[in-house]
């Protein structure tokens, strides 16, 4: 589906669940993605995404923007002349400042591991990929704070949720509006935009998370179309968020467009609960690189993933 209405009606029209999937032995990634709000049935959703929202409430996003800035700064100060955004910033920075905020004991080594499992997360993934991954949650569930099987699931499964959905945000922003070498910033250019609206056109034009799934429960029409119960569906947001139906000149970047038809993060009961989160992590990184960086011309490339788009490596120059 990539019309903008027909993807807003299945993310929030009850005929439309997320599609099942296989548990595991406690303490494995089958386990941990059956435990989570994200692939859970409508029956246990809404516990489960309790925890996360509660756990997020605990954090205020200006002190985490802060501190993803102070951290930000720390590497860039010791980088020397180059360096590679994903590798340095994009990945690590968000996940320390999150697992930190969570009481994580071993910030670091949760985020090593958060890292690993994500590479994993979707089903349908290299057997390898997953061996690693059930040793990774092994190494999460050593440092992630004491708490009933599910709330300790839903911790881990918050940092997966974030790991590369955020370093995609941040990648996507250094590189499309970062300065190329020698250029000079004018008033008129998205440099002199504020950072909330770069970045929400940024998830708007070239979304981290650009697709999702859902299957349906019982026979529903959408977009025209009888589907019958069963039917696989992917959820186009990467072609719904440049719907000429909702956007003006939907390939134009123009940051501080009105309306509220972004779809990235999702809408309904299954929205993303951290987006103030991970925009102020996001944004902590990008003020910093804004204010330092320049992108370099070295060319871009993505990891290979079904639904999203994160750059394999981003090299910028400091200054």
């Amino acid at each position: 589906m990539t019309r903008h209405a027909d993807v807003r009606t299945a993310l929030t029209h009850p005929a439309f669940e997320v599609p099942a999937v296989d548990s595991g032995p406690y303490g494995t990634l089958a386990w941990l993605r059956a435990s989570v709000s994200r692939f859970s049935t409508s029956q246990r959703h809404a516990e489960r995404r309790a925890i996360v929202v509660d756990a997020l409430g605990a954090l205020d996003p200006d002190e985490l923007r802060d501190e993803a800035a102070r951290l930000t700064v720390a590497v860039l100060d010791r980088a020397g002349g180059r360096l590679d955004v994903m590798r340095e910033l994009a990945r690590p920075v968000p996940l320390r400042v999150l697992a930190e905020r969570l009481g994580f004991a071993d910030p670091t080594a949760a985020g090593t591991a958060v890292a690993v499992v994500a590479a994993a997360y979707h089903p349908g993934v290299d057997v390898a990929l997953v061996r690693r991954a059930d040793r990774a949650v092994a190494t999460l569930l050593a440092v992630v704070p004491p708490a009933a099987p599910e709330v300790r699931a839903n911790l881990i499964g918050l940092l997966v949720q974030a790991c590369d959905a955020t370093a995609g945000l941040i990648g996507a922003a250094a590189h499309h509006l970062l300065p190329p070498p020698g250029s000079l910033a004018g008033g008129d250019s998205p440099d002199a935009a504020g950072t909330a609206q770069l970045l929400a056109e940024v998830l708007r034009l070239d979304p981290p998370v650009r697709a999702t799934r859902r299957i349906t429960t019982t026979e529903v029409r959408l977009g025209g179309r009888d589907l019958p119960a069963g039917s696989q569906m992917l959820l186009r947001f990467d072609a719904a968020n440049r719907d000429p139906q909702v956007f003006a000149e939907p390939a134009a970047f123009r940051p501080g467009r009105p309306g509220a038809g972004l779809l990235t993060f999702g809408a309904g009961e299954r929205g993303c609960p951290g987006d103030r989160q991970a925009l102020a992590l996001a944004t902590g990184v990008f003020d910093v690189l804004r204010e330092r960086c320049r992108r370099t011309r070295a060319p871009l490339c993505h990891e290979p993933h079904p639904t999203l788009t994160v750059p394999k490596t981003l090299e910028v120059s400091v200054r």
